[in-house]
């Protein structure tokens, strides 16, 4: 690889060489003509294109430059600024026009003679004149009323421009008022009506002394020309193009050849990283036959979210897309990281939501496992997370009436109860929270991500895990330490409880921002005041739905207690949250100190553990 490595610079440093980015050769001409854009006149000696070429380059006066729209500009004295159509160089001429089509609005500011420029024309206005310029009233103009004298693109409304020549009669100008005198401009340009105009040079003689033979021009101070004349196609200069062009060639082709052995270095490794992951998956897709979820290609999912048009939210797994399938029936769907893992994640999702059919559990609808493309199809739900609802901010209106929220905490019960008891297989999912519940377009909750989750057996309580998953907040407390007791499913009760807690409170149970410190932990503060006979503190006026909120902060409490068998079972959390509110009695103090936090009966400690 060092090697690899080696080569690949030398042949960075070659290439550099060849086509001229390393150091500049002696002969190297830096003054070769340059365009402001493609289809514009080239400019060389004596011209220069300002910013593009150094001041040697051209002959004092004759710059040129590039305006906003890559333009070519010839800048006259006293910044008279006009477009340039062409340039002659054999014959010395420069072809310019007005942009606005009207030259006349700058001749006031023009004076040639401060300029190497000379107006070219056949007719007898070569020669310049002194002129002034009159408003006319259109209404009085009578029979005095000359169109040739006039201007119109300095004309308007209801008046005219009218040009008094010195060297002609005076006219009747009494309807007239004087506006400007114009002095030493070609008489040409003020009767110019075609708005292009073009002007020669003399000096530097570069066009019958060079151009004319096909050669170059550049100055030179030892004749008494000021210039020298050059070959542009030079044998030295053909030489080394021809040499540029081989070395060049030979760089590019071994620098092909390197990456592309490089690109299969990396293929390979990539391939071997992803070995063990891929062949996981292919066997697991082969024992999952039986189940037949709908398997798309890679090509499908692309079709199916119309080339990921539109993306409804980024995890960090993967990111979710909306889609349509044939049937017109709307979906989601989660575009697995590539190289994430060993395929794990992608197992565990399929593996578990393919065998829940429940109404509280999102249904997984397909999978893509296309290469190392991966994807998992589901139903879509409009109403997006039920985080979104009860972390609202401030002025969204988001709020769920109490009503609702005692269905959608019995709904997520139900469907937790469902992944411990209904499945052939109990299913733990360790990442219960308010993000991972998605509600249709009635509200019901839907149980989502399982990329956490584990399978094991129904008679098997404990599962060993080698590592603490879950979202800090509510992960239970004896995934992060097994002095609490043996992980298992109500390490999910635990989750569901902290998930409960902050349905009542509209907030997160741990928040810094609130103005009492005492409230800061808010399942200890609401603990606290239920069991000193005191109301929720809660905001509430109806006394209906004061019993729902007592109801589901108490079961709520009853599933965080500290050890894990001190919490019921998510049956009998169905029971409470069905049951009337006065039914339900205050549960241990789950935030009693350290000292207290000893179990109150034997943990059992031989359940056999699963292995991950």
């Amino acid at each position: 690889m060092q090697m690899v490595i080696i080569l690949f610079h030398f042949l960075l440093l070659l290439i550099a060489s060849a086509v001229g980015l390393g150091p500049a050769l002696p002969d190297q001409d830096v003054c070769e003509p340059k365009h402001c854009k493609h289809g514009q006149p080239p400019v060389r000696y004596p011209f220069r294109l300002k910013g593009r070429q150094p001041d040697h380059c051209g002959s004092s006066g004759f710059d040129l430059s590039c305006n906003n729209k890559n333009q070519t500009v010839l800048e006259l004295p006293r910044s008279v600024q006009l477009l340039v159509k062409r340039i002659d160089y054999v014959h010395q001429r420069i072809q310019v026009y007005d942009q606005d089509g009207c030259v006349q609005k700058q001749l006031q500011n023009l004076i040639l003679s401060a300029s190497p420029f000379m107006y070219s024309s056949d007719s007898h206005y070569y020669s310049e004149g002194n002129f002034t310029l009159f408003n006319c009233s259109i209404e009085d103009q009578s029979e005095y009323y000359d169109a040739y004298s006039s201007i119109p693109c300095l004309s308007g409304s209801g008046f005219y421009v009218k040009i008094e020549d010195s060297d002609s009669g005076n006219d009747d100008l009494l309807s007239c008022t004087k506006a400007v005198d114009i002095s030493e401009v070609p008489r040409a340009m003020m009767y110019n009506r075609e708005n292009k105009f073009d002007f020669n040079w003399t000096k530097p003689p570069c066009g019958f002394l060079c151009e004319v033979k096909g050669q170059g021009c550049r100055p030179n101070t030892s004749n008494t020309s000021g210039i020298e004349c050059y070959s542009i196609h030079r044998e030295d200069k053909g030489a080394r193009m021809k040499l540029i062009i081989s070395v060049a060639g030979l760089a590019v082709g071994s620098l092909l050849l390197l990456l592309s052995v490089i690109g299969l270095c990396w293929l390979h490794h990539l391939n071997k990283k992803e070995k063990e992951g891929q062949r996981k998956i292919e066997q697991f897709l082969e024992d999952y036959k039986a189940l037949k979820p709908s398997r798309y290609s890679y090509a499908d999912i692309k079709r199916i979210t119309n080339q990921f048009k539109e993306k409804l939210g980024q995890g960090g797994y993967g990111t979710v897309f909306k889609g349509t399938l044939s049937n017109d029936v709307s979906v989601a769907v989660k575009v697995l990281n590539n190289f994430k893992g060993n395929g794990e994640e992608f197992v565990n999702e399929v593996g578990s939501m393919g065998r829940i059919h429940h109404v509280n559990v999102t249904r997984l609808v397909g999978f893509c496992a296309d290469g190392y493309n991966r994807a998992l199809v589901y139903e879509y739900l409009p109403n997006e997370s039920l985080e979104k609802f009860i972390f609202a901010a401030k002025g969204e209106n988001r709020c769920l009436c109490w009503e609702k929220l005692h269905e959608i905490a019995l709904g997520i019960a139900k469907g937790i109860e469902y992944l411990h008891q209904g499945c052939e297989q109990r299913i733990l999912h360790f990442d219960i929270k308010p993000h991972n519940i998605l509600l249709d377009q009635n509200f019901t909750p839907k149980i989502s991500d399982f990329g956490l989750a584990k399978l094991c057996s129904k008679e098997q309580s404990a599962v060993s895990m080698t590592a603490a998953r879950g979202t800090m907040g509510y992960i239970a407390p004896e995934v992060l330490s097994r002095n609490f007791g043996n992980v298992s499913y109500k390490s999910d009760v635990y989750s569901f409880g902290m998930l409960l807690l902050e349905m009542v409170g509209g907030r997160k149970n741990i928040d810094v921002t609130v103005a009492n410190e005492s409230q800061v932990y808010f399942p200890e503060w609401v603990y606290n005041r239920l069991d000193k006979g005191e109301e929720l503190g809660i905001d509430i006026e109806d006394e209906g739905h004061h019993k729902i909120a007592k109801k589901l902060t108490i079961v709520g409490l009853r599933c965080i207690q500290w050890y894990p068998v001190d919490r019921p079972s998510m049956k009998s959390v169905v029971q409470m949250l069905e049951g009337e509110a006065e039914s339900l009695t205050m549960p241990p103090n789950p935030f009693a100190s350290e000292d207290d936090k000893k179990p109150k009966k034997p943990i059992n400690r031989e359940l056999a553990a699963i292995s991950e």
